[in-house]
């Protein structure tokens, strides 16, 4: 007998970076960073059902083409940890409403991965303490451990395993993706390649402290791999920013290492009129908000 309603649905929010200063790269092959997350009320939806078969696992990813290989599934890595540290055996299928862009540097694995581990807490009857979900996460991916708080906003450091969360506002936000992947291993390749050595920069502290978001704090604020990537990339990230701008974004920039851009509006009509007019051109566009 299932021990769970039928298609109980998680949101797996989707994030981006209003900062990203990337530091040197440590001994582990890792990169410290220093980073304002923004989750979103956009993103993809699990779908958990019971299935008889004890330690089984199906995932339906909807919206994938190709599917990806389950053993490959951060979904997959999720369960399977999850498992190993509680002992839970429900055999489970997980259909996933994919909607964040993959390879967009909006979290979408990432996001997907905790909300695995969330939801599972939830059905065994929270075996799990927030500090033990963390530890699940850090091994999973760096920025796992953001999307455990399930806070609307946070500065982030270490290597996404330091999170302090910060109220933040309701932001009306336009995503925009060109239609291409960035894969983020490349990108730390690329950053590396691209710089001898990183001098932390700590004129944004306090405002990353303080969870200022107006247009002064925006003039501190950066993303450190748009300025690394090759032609043709770098234009279209350049085209595409320039345009949220020009429509009216307080603040626009690259999320995490690509390829998706967005752009900051002062209220929800500008930034829905903003993706109206991107729309006739970029095939992926939406408006959406900061989380509650």
């Amino acid at each position: 007998m299932p021990i769970f309603p039928e298609k109980l649905p998680f949101f797996a929010p989707a994030k981006v970076n209003l900062h990203l200063a990337v530091k040197n790269r440590r001994p582990d092959g890792f990169h410290d960073i220093d980073s304002l997350f923004l989750a979103v009320n956009f993103g993809d939806t699990l779908y958990f059902d019971a299935i008889e078969s004890k330690n089984t696992l199906e995932i339906a990813m909807e919206g994938v083409n190709p599917p990806l290989p389950t053993e490959k599934n951060i979904i997959s890595k999720a369960v399977s940890l999850f498992r190993e540290k509680t002992g839970f055996s429900q055999g489970l299928k997980i259909t996933v409403d994919k909607r964040i862009p993959m390879g967009g540097g909006l979290g979408g694995g990432s996001s997907d991965a905790a909300t695995t581990l969330l939801a599972l807490n939830k059905i065994a009857n929270s075996p799990c303490h927030r500090e033990i979900l963390l530890e699940m996460a850090t091994f999973l991916g760096s920025d796992v451990s953001f999307f455990i708080y399930q806070t609307p906003a946070a500065r982030v450091t270490g290597r996404g395993e330091r999170i302090l969360p910060i109220d933040a506002p309701e932001m009306p936000l336009v995503i925009v993706s060109p239609g291409f992947s960035s894969d983020t291993s490349t990108a730390y390749k690329l950053l590396d390649e691209n710089r001898i050595s990183v001098q932390p920069n700590d004129d944004n502290c306090e405002f990353l402290k303080e969870g200022i978001f107006d247009e002064k704090a925006y003039s501190h604020f950066t993303n450190d791999f748009l300025s690394v990537f090759p032609e043709p990339q770098k234009s279209v990230y350049n085209e595409i920013i320039a345009g949220l701008k020009e429509l009216g974004a307080q603040y626009a920039n690259l999320s995490g290492s690509g390829s998706a851009c967005f752009g900051v509006f002062a209220d929800r009509e500008r930034a829905r009129k903003a993706a109206d007019v991107l729309r006739e051109k970029w095939g992926f566009v939406r408006d959406c908000c900061t989380v509650k």
